[in-house]
């Protein structure tokens, strides 16, 4: 088997296949894993900070160990992870705050406190909602292969919509929380998913459950450690990672990839075009990057419409800012225009909400001594939407996302800056990502379940897709689910419904029956 990919969903395909006794061989363009789980080293006058270039919030660990678990190994063998207590820390333009936990009486306490015994029964009732929609959601529609729209139908369906799960979500979170704070603070991450909470699915809720009930970790060292440990177990059981190879082409043959073909880059990974024959390929890159393999486009009525971008700030600042947990969300006092600004009408907030990560709260390790390392990130239109000239607007927007911070109540931030590193839509695209979005294809209706675009390959019997362009979708646990998802379809396992109690039959021995006869992308 063949990965193209060492990110978190070729990682996670990898060690799947792995466990059902397939050979796997990873191909990965960089010099490390972990793809979008980034990693860079910004060295300035008072030494080195660790900086994390993706994903800043981790949930649903137990997906890890599951996958470290296909080959006898558990999380605890491989990452120390901590408990963050807050989740989050909410600020609000009224210079009100609310710490956000994952204890449930805690939290309860908390919203009694700082809104109200009102607030507090409908957290509690929220709460209820979205542990139930999980419970429904999580085996049957997010960790499960659909092969057609009618596997939705069913009773599971019914228990779904009988929750709400196709009704909006930012109307359902209203009904239960009076208090306008509390209504972002369990509906913000509809971002995640590309729509504003008043227009995303019920079914999303999800996401808060994952945040704000099941609870956010970090891992000892930095997210960096995450790519690491899964990457440190595939080699070690049996898997061979070749860092600094791109794939440039499939080799293919009555309708299966016979090879793939890759080429140095830039970090490394000598000369020349080299070749892998293979019995079966699991595709990770960005759509575009997937695409420009196959040699085609999907037959999509509509184009895929894809979520917003952002700016981000790496920060390493001399002056410790214990003000700060390890998650602040800065809401402005705008809300609903913000989504319409930068969904709608292609421009950048004029009231920003702004998400602060400082990951030394957790781990001063990851700066020097008496230093902090600060990750700002501000939603923005992808370069679909608002194809900006950021090469010139991007420093002045870095000095505006200052300036907003420091009006805030972080006085003297800008000047406590030592070091930075700033990343803009053009980054993302130069980094082949599709509308200069990390974020991927949103999550409308049209891009859903089984509406989102398959992990099969018309045409191609042995090739899978893995990653967040494909289902179930975008963020840590739904990768990890797809890199399963795309395993399956390979093995026959369980989470392939079409293949569940049978074995594959016939010259074809690498892929499910489900693979052989129905390839829609």
């Amino acid at each position: 088997m063949v990965v193209v990919g060492a990110g978190l969903s070729g990682l996670s395909a990898a060690l799947h296949l792995l466990g059902a006794g397939r050979r796997v061989t990873v191909v990965e363009r960089g010099d490390h894993p972990g793809g979008r789980a980034g990693r860079l080293d910004l060295d300035g006058p008072s030494g080195t900070y660790r900086v994390d270039t993706g994903p800043t919030v981790l949930t649903m660990p137990e997906l890890l160990d599951e996958a470290l678990a296909a080959v006898g190994e558990s999380l605890t063998d491989r990452l120390d992870l901590i408990a963050l207590d807050p989740a989050y820390r909410a600020r609000f333009a009224d210079g009100s705050t609310i710490d956000v936990h994952t204890d449930a009486a805690a939290m309860e306490a908390e919203v009694r406190r700082t809104c109200g015994p009102a607030a507090a029964a409908g957290y509690v009732s929220l709460r209820d909602w979205l542990t139930r929609l999980y419970r429904a959601e999580i085996d049957r529609f997010i960790g499960a292969n659909f092969d057609s729209p009618f596997d939705l139908v069913g009773p599971d369906l019914a228990r779904l919509a009988a929750l709400g799960g196709f009704g909006r979500l930012g109307p359902k979170v209203a009904r239960l929380l009076p208090d306008e704070r509390l209504r972002r603070v369990f509906s913000f991450q509809a971002l995640y998913a590309g729509v504003p909470p008043q227009r995303a699915l019920g079914a999303y809720g999800v996401i808060a459950y994952m945040d704000t009930v099941a609870g956010v970790y970090f891992p000892r060292g930095g997210m960096r450690a995450v790519g690491q440990a899964l990457a440190d177990a595939a080699v070690a059981a049996g898997a061979q990672i070749v860092y600094g190879r791109s794939a440039s082409g499939l080799e293919r043959r009555a309708g299966r990839v016979t090879a793939v073909r890759h080429v140095g880059t830039h970090n490394g990974g000598g000369a020349g075009t080299e070749r892998l024959a293979c019995d079966a390929v699991v595709l990770t890159p960005d759509l575009p990057v997937v695409h420009e393999l196959l040699g085609r486009r999907p037959r999509r009525a509509v184009p895929l419409r894809y979520s917003p971008s952002a700016v981000v700030l790496h920060a390493g600042i001399t002056r410790a800012r214990p003000e700060l947990a390890h998650h602040t969300i800065s809401f402005g006092a705008a809300w609903e225009r913000t989504f319409a600004e930068i969904i709608d009408q292609g421009r950048l907030m004029s009231d920003p909400s702004l998400l602060i990560t400082r990951p030394t709260a957790s781990d001063p390790g990851l700066a020097p001594p008496d230093a902090d390392l600060l990750f700002v990130l501000a939603p923005c239109p992808n370069t679909d939407a608002a194809p900006l000239d950021w090469p010139r607007l991007g420093p002045a927007y870095r000095d505006e996302m200052l300036g907003v911070l420091e009006r805030r109540g972080f006085a003297g931030l800008t000047g406590d800056i030592e070091v930075s590193r700033l990343v803009t839509p053009a980054d993302w695209a130069a980094d082949g990502l599709a509308a200069g979005t990390p974020f991927s294809a949103a999550h409308t209706f049209a891009q859903t379940g089984p509406f989102r675009p398959r992990n099969l390959v018309r045409g191609l019997d042995n090739v899978v897709l893995a990653g967040c362009g494909t289902t179930p979708g975008v963020g840590i646990p739904p990768v990890l689910i797809s890199g399963r998802l795309a395993a399956r379809r390979i093995t026959g396992g369980p989470a392939d419904r079409r293949s569940r109690g049978r074995h594959p039959q016939g010259a074809d021995t690498h892929m499910t029956p489900a693979v052989r006869a129905w390839s829609p992308t």
